[in-house]
């Protein structure tokens, strides 16, 4: 069983995105399946999703997060060529805990298993 943490990094401004909605679905049968969604906080951080059961952590499988990155360019007044990023990845159990950093721009996006 694995726990899940996330931040966005806006490498244009060199600062944390705030305020993101980030939701996390577990893949059953390549369909999504919504587990929990949390905003970023002021550095630009999800540290724990909060699962809907009392198990705090994952299961081996298929996961993916989703970014609203549109909305946080709006709020910026500023363009936005990707309106969400999906970044899709899988736990193999053998991490107690994961993180899926993003790195954004207005027009591009990159991302990596973080520590």
């Amino acid at each position: 069983m694995t726990t899940l943490s996330t931040h966005i990094l806006d490498t244009t401004l060199g600062l944390p995105a705030s305020n993101v909605q980030v939701s996390l679905y577990q893949l059953q049968n390549e369909m999504p399946q919504l587990l929990s969604q949390g905003i970023t906080d002021e550095s630009g951080r999800i540290k724990q999703f909060e699962l809907p059961s009392d198990n705090r952590a994952l299961a081996i499988g298929e996961y993916q997060l989703v970014f609203a990155t549109a909305e946080y360019f709006a709020k910026n007044k500023r363009a936005c060529f990707y309106p969400k990023v999906t970044i899709d990845f899988v736990l193999d159990g053998t991490q107690a805990h994961c993180h899926v950093p993003l790195l954004i721009s207005s027009y591009g996006f990159s991302t990596y298993r973080g520590s």
